[in-house]
Parts: C-alpha cells; sequence; structure tokens
C-alpha cells in the first residue's frame, strides 16, 4: 500500500479512537495486523507518537474558551464557591497525580501487556460490558434531566465536582494504562458515573484529563526513543524528505478527525448514551479474541 494512503488510514483511525470510549491503542494494533505494518519499529513508532499529537492538539484548541475562563477564575471559580483543591484546575491536576505515579511505577507490566492481543481482546469486552451496564443504571436519571430527586446523579457539571469524585477517577484512568484496550476514556466516563456524574461532566472531565495523562505519556515515550533507552530507538536524522511528508500527511488528518470527533461526541453524549459504544466494544473485543485463539492454535 502507498506511504500517503497509509498514513490517511492511520491518521483517521487515531483521531477517531482516541476520544472515544473504544481504545486508540486497540484499534492501532488491529490496524498493524490487517495493514501489515510494525508500529514497534523505530520510523512507525515515531509515526504514531505524531499522530498522537496531532489528536492532543485538538483539546486545548476546542475547550480554548473554557481554559481561558478556568484559568482567569482561579481559584475560587466562576461563582466564588471554589478553593485551591475545589478549583477544576487543580482538580484535573490531583486526579492525574493519581494515575501518573502508579502507571510509572507499572511501565514493565504495561510494556508486557501492550503486546497480548488476548489482554486487548479481554479488555475491550469486558470494558464494554461494564460500560454498558453503568450506562443503563443511569438511564432513568439521565432521562429526568437535571433537578430530578432521587436520582443517581448529582454532579451535572464539571464545575460542581468534588475533591473525591476526582481522586476517584484518576484511580479509574489507571486501569487504562496498564491494560491497553481498556480506553482511557472509557475507564473515566464510567468511573465518573459511578460516582455520580452526568454522561456529559464525566465526559468533558475525561477530556480535560487527557491533556495532561496524554501529553505526558506521548513526551516520556519520545523522550526515551530519542536516547535509545527503549528497544527501538527513534533516528530522527535518518528520516528522508518522503518519511517527513508521511509523518506530517498523519499529523494532521489526524488532528482534523480527532476536532470532528470531539465535537460531534459531545453533542451525541448530551442526548443519547454510550451504549452504541459498548456493544461496538463487546464485537471488537470478542473477534479480537477469536482470531488470537486462531493464530495461537
Amino acid at each position: 500500500m502507498n506511504d500517503y494512503v497509509l498514513s490517511v488510514i492511520l491518521g483517521i483511525v487515531e483521531g477517531l479512537t482516541e476520544f472515544l470510549p473504544v481504545s486508540s491503542t486497540a484499534h492501532l494494533r488491529i490496524s498493524e495486523a490487517l495493514l501489515h505494518v510494525n508500529l514497534s519499529d523505530g520510523y512507525w513508532k515515531m509515526y504514531s507518537i505524531v499522530i498522537q499529537l496531532g489528536a492532543i492538539l485538538t483539546l486545548p484548541i476546542y475547550f480554548r474558551e473554557r481554559i481561558t475562563k478556568f484559568l482567569s477564575t482561579f481559584p475560587k471559580g466562576e461563582r466564588g464557591d471554589r478553593t485551591i483543591l475545589t478549583h477544576p484546575l487543580s482538580l484535573v491536576t490531583l486526579a492525574f497525580i493519581v494515575t501518573a505515579i502508579p502507571s510509572f511505577l507499572l511501565l514493565k507490566v504495561i510494556g508486557k501487556h501492550l503486546e497480548s492481543p488476548y489482554v486487548i481482546g479481554a479488555a475491550l469486552l469486558i470494558g464494554g460490558i461494564v460500560m454498558w451496564f453503568i450506562d443503563a443504571r443511569n438511564t432513568k436519571a439521565e432521562q429526568a434531566g437535571e433537578g430530578s430527586k432521587g436520582g443517581l446523579i448529582h454532579t451535572w457539571h464539571m464545575e460542581d465536582m468534588s475533591l473525591g469524585q476526582a481522586l476517584w477517577i484518576g484511580a479509574c484512568q489507571i486501569l487504562s494504562a496498564v491494560f491497553p484496550g481498556t480506553s482511557r476514556s472509557m475507564s473515566t466516563i464510567a468511573g465518573g458515573q459511578l460516582a455520580g456524574m452526568s454522561r456529559a461532566s464525566a465526559l468533558e472531565f475525561s477530556f480535560f484529563l487527557s491533556i495532561p495523562t496524554m501529553v505526558m505519556a506521548t513526551a516520556y515515550t519520545l523522550w526515551n526513543s530519542l536516547r535509545g533507552k527503549d528497544g527501538n530507538p527513534i533516528g530522527v536524522s535518518s528520516i528522508d524528505a518522503h518519511g517527513w511528508i508521511v509523518l506530517a500527511i498523519g499529523f494532521v488528518v489526524s488532528f482534523v478527525v480527532a476536532y470532528g470527533t470531539v465535537a460531534w461526541f459531545m453533542a451525541w453524549v448530551r442526548k443519547r448514551g454510550f451504549e452504541p459504544f459498548a456493544i461496538y466494544r463487546i464485537i471488537v473485543g470478542i473477534a479480537v479474541l477469536f482470531f488470537a485463539a486462531r493464530l495461537a492454535g
């Protein structure tokens, strides 16, 4: 396959799946197998980092007005009822710390699991079932809407989150780091819903939390690769003009598709639930496990 076409396809896959609760890692691994691309090769490892950076750039641009407002109202918040520990920016930071420290300590476990189609397939399947159950549990409260009494939801806006909810979501995100295929988005959204958050508020916090999480994880991987600290160091100096064009195409495609996906997903969640994504995860998870078993047999 032509490298430019391949770059477009992988950019679309990354842009579509990075922020949807379906696991971009799983889909890139599936694409790797179907398209016969070795994403652990030095150049393609660089490529996977570049397209992820394209997706990451979507969030600060899409949420630029919210970020500006948060910065200007720190630490008391827009209504003046927040503290230095409960302001949205503080909650994002604390949730990130809760995720980052255990994830860093478990890096060797993460690396081992990353290569296993059984772990990826099982994570997709189990995560889909969990997401479906939690979303169905909250459906009646979501339909009743904000202001309803006696429901499971007591936090309808990200600005009303508690410190406990943020720490809990940060802990849930560890699962996505240790078990690829779980999906960072799925673990944070489902964790937020379990903690009494609405779909929209859990999704929005998931997006904000992904900014430091993805930036640090990507920067750490890139830094180690450039220093030759992993199995396939990236030789930037050996990339020719053709290689840089392929990287540029993937970056731009990933950014554009991710931006559209975030805008669409925010609108979708405000009116509908996560059931279609849960069903999709279950189907893909079963398919991955089936083909992994066939290859092993």
